[in-house]
């Protein structure tokens, strides 16, 4: 899809759809509106009129313009209160406009980012989100469906009079185009079964991203990671036939820098439960067990076109986990690389195993503080539902800057306690740790567990199970994978770059 940052009156600009705002508790119509309503003899109030909810914040009402103007149509896309406005809200509309376009077959649409202007944003913010949301809201999977109908969207307006805000526009386009592009990756990589995504076949996916985007790639194979005795990850894998892979990838920005920021994402590209086997109903769900891993290589691609000045490592453990006559049982006792032993209680508990280790790889590589990123506990699925994504912590400033990353991308994040207390839920009396807590809690003693790996490095856990994948459309989320975790990612970079 082209973006274009076009001059022309709203009259004139030659396109599908035309995309206007409709605001509520307003006393005079904006501007926008006023013009077009001449332009169309009155017919746009008039409609406006008619249907009292159309400024309701999703609420989208199309009008055909019979060549009065140049747009085919006018979509008016209901905000909500302007005072309430907020940069996810416009994210959202602007999806929720693309999928409304393409039900009638729009190739070209409009949007006037001054038209949504508030005290407390700028045009690059807006230009921004409302490419992103573009991008996001049309996002197809069509990789598997022999026949294809849909009309794909070409180009994209944003209308803009005045000279002096083009480069900001041109900005906001910019970033958006990468951030969303990056998303779209990380959502392709979740929505492919797994007889594709293989742990090998993420490692070719890493490859193609680290050539694309001038990144350092170092891949552990099965003997590298005996050498390492990275055995919690290789427990997990030795029940497949899929081997094992370590994904690292190395984005250098800032030489003066000592600091280095490790993202660790989970891969496990397929999760059966192994020998404790999960239920059959829904279980071709869990090829989105290394969404965790897909977030991590969308936000390394992100980074190495955006360049910011900070230095990160892109960790990413793959394996596939499943039963066999060679598979790790419960009960089996296991020596992490950080030299701790676990007793298995499940074997359905294995993506906080493939962490320990990748963590431990991660302090030996000397990450100065460390994010891991996983679908981790069906947990915090009953906690949080598909809404929010958990999050523990053993550093409250580093905490910090997390959400202030995932408040600005609309990624909604809530931290969880992290009490001494729910410890000793993980002490075994065999082995140095067990690899479940059991029910209760279950989203807090997991990521207190793989914090037993972390030692003094400042750490976030981000528990993503819910939130990778959902069953229904949801503003620029669609079903499926949504690529969650990428953004937040993306903007901490950013963020981190400014300090």
């Amino acid at each position: 899809m082209k973006i274009t940052v076009t001059d022309k009156s709203i009259v004139q600009t030659s396109c599908n759809t035309l995309v206007v705002c409709l605001y509520k508790n307003t006393k005079e119509t904006t501007p926008i509106i006023n013009i077009l309503d001449q332009a169309l003899s009155g017919y746009l109030n008039s409609i406006i009129l008619a249907q009292p909810n159309s400024n309701e914040f999703g609420e989208t009402t199309i009008i055909y313009t019979l060549g009065v103007i140049e747009a085919k149509h006018v979509m008016l896309v209901g905000m909500g209160d302007k005072e309430d406005l907020t940069t996810d809200k416009i994210r959202s509309s602007a999806a929720i406009a693309m999928r409304a376009a393409k039900k009638i077959h729009s190739s070209s649409i409009a949007f006037i980012p001054s038209d949504l202007l508030t005290r407390t944003n700028n045009l690059q913010t807006i230009a921004q989100a409302i490419v992103e949301g573009a991008l996001l809201g049309s996002y197809q999977f069509n990789y598997y469906k022999t026949k294809n109908t849909d009309v794909p969207f070409k180009d994209l307006f944003l209308i803009e009079h005045d000279q002096n805000n083009t480069s900001s526009l041109h900005k906001g386009i910019h970033i958006a185009s990468i951030i969303g592009s990056s998303v779209n990756l990380a959502r392709d990589l979740v929505n492919h079964p797994s007889q594709y995504m293989t742990p090998t076949k993420m490692a070719l996916h890493a490859q193609e991203i680290a050539r694309k985007n001038n990144l350092e790639l170092l891949l552990l194979e099965k003997e590298d990671m005996l050498g390492e005795k990275m055995h919690a990850l290789l427990s997990v894998s030795q029940g497949s036939i899929q081997l094992p892979k370590m994904i690292i990838l190395k984005y250098m920005g800032d030489a003066n820098s000592k600091h280095l920021t490790a993202f660790v994402g989970k891969g496990v590209t397929f999760d059966s439960g192994g020998i404790s086997i999960k239920p059959s109903l829904n279980m071709g769900e869990m090829k989105d067990d290394m969404a965790g891993g897909a977030a991590v290589l969308g936000a390394m691609a992100a980074i190495g076109q955006l360049k910011p000045k900070v230095n990160i490592l892109g960790i990413i453990p793959c394996v596939e986990n499943m039963p066999s006559g060679q598979a790790f049982k419960p009960g089996d006792v296991i020596c992490s690389m950080s030299g701790k032993t676990i007793e298995i209680i499940s074997t359905d508990a294995e993506g906080r195993l493939i962490l320990a280790d990748a963590i431990t790889y991660a302090n030996k590589l000397g990450a100065t503080q460390i994010i891991d990123i996983a679908t981790l506990t069906g947990a915090c699925v009953v906690a949080l539902g598909n809404v929010t994504s958990g999050l523990i912590t053993n550093n409250a400033n580093f905490c910090g800057h997390v959400l202030q990353a995932s408040a600005a991308t609309g990624e909604k994040m809530w931290e969880l306690p992290n009490f001494s207390e729910y410890k000793k839920d993980i002490q075994s009396n065999i082995a140095d740790l067990k690899n479940s807590g059991g029910r209760m809690a279950g989203a807090i003693t997991a990521g207190l567990f793989i914090e037993e790996f972390v030692e003094n490095t400042p750490w976030v856990h981000i528990d993503i199970a819910g939130t990778a994948n959902i069953e229904k459309e949801d503003g620029y989320n669609l079903k499926g994978g949504t690529g969650v975790g990428t953004r937040t990612l993306i903007q901490l970079a950013q963020n981190m770059s400014q300090l």
